[in-house]
């Protein structure tokens, strides 16, 4: 992070064009703080919508950033950006209910080393 800047400006863009939770941010906030706040902010008229911060991944200069990690742990660049405001690009990914991820054992049987169903 830029030396002296404690406070960089945020905002997230999300996956139908929208963009929330445009503040300012200590440095000391972990990438689940923010999360929090996107997930409570996120529209919620969409199809597909996080109910927690594990449905969310938070892209920053093309990597996902770490639920532990502090914005200034996670080396947020902002010291040159001609505006001072950051964007993150928000995925969703809700998880799956595990029902319909398990296969049965005879499934499982049929299918090769290459994943292909074997008849």
């Amino acid at each position: 992070m830029a030396e002296g800047n404690e406070f960089p400006e945020l905002k997230f863009h999300i996956y139908v064009g929208t963009d929330v939770s445009h503040s300012t941010y200590t440095s000391s906030m972990t990438v689940a703080m923010l999360k929090q706040k996107i997930v409570a902010e996120c529209p919620q008229d969409k199809t597909v919508i996080p109910k927690a911060i594990n449905d969310l991944k938070l892209i920053h200069a093309g990597k996902v950033l770490e639920n532990n990690k502090k914005l200034a742990d996670s080396k947020i660049t902002f010291g040159g950006l001609p505006v001072g405001v950051i964007t993150m690009h928000v995925v969703v990914q809700p998880a799956i209910a595990k029902n319909k991820t398990e296969k049965s054992k005879e499934e499982m049987q049929k299918l090769n080393s290459c994943g292909y169903v074997i008849l």
